[in-house]
């Protein structure tokens, strides 16, 4: 059986996908696939997502050159989550930090404990 035959599409026909740093094992982000951003990723080995909000395929680092090659996928339990194993180019986070996760709650607030990339 197929990745693709394995994962458990939502009702709206995503999958959440998750990007992992190859080298440190950080996580970097969490973005939705349909079955065509799937297939395409897969087959090219660059990650390309579904925009909830603009409702449009997204090939990560098309417009910032900061992209992410894949070098292992892994799908949870269920089938209704994917893991990417990448190299990230740049940031992976439109604010320009490495990670989406820059953010840690201490003290009933939340402090920014990373670094802006240059």
């Amino acid at each position: 059986m197929s990745l693709l035959e394995k994962v458990k599409f939502d009702k709206k026909g995503l999958v959440s996908a998750i990007a992992q740093d190859a080298k440190s094992n950080e996580v970097l982000m969490l973005a939705y696939m349909n079955k065509e951003t799937l297939e395409e990723t897969l087959q090219t080995g660059d990650m390309v997502y579904w925009s909830r909000s603009r409702q449009k395929r997204w090939k990560k680092g098309e417009t910032s050159g900061h992209v992410q090659k894949v070098r292992e996928v892994y799908i949870d339990c269920d089938g209704d989550a994917l893991l990417f194993k990448i190299d990230q180019t740049g940031a992976a986070c439109h604010e320009n930090y490495f990670s989406c996760f820059f953010r840690v709650k201490e003290d009933g607030e939340w402090k920014i404990v990373k670094e802006k990339l240059k």
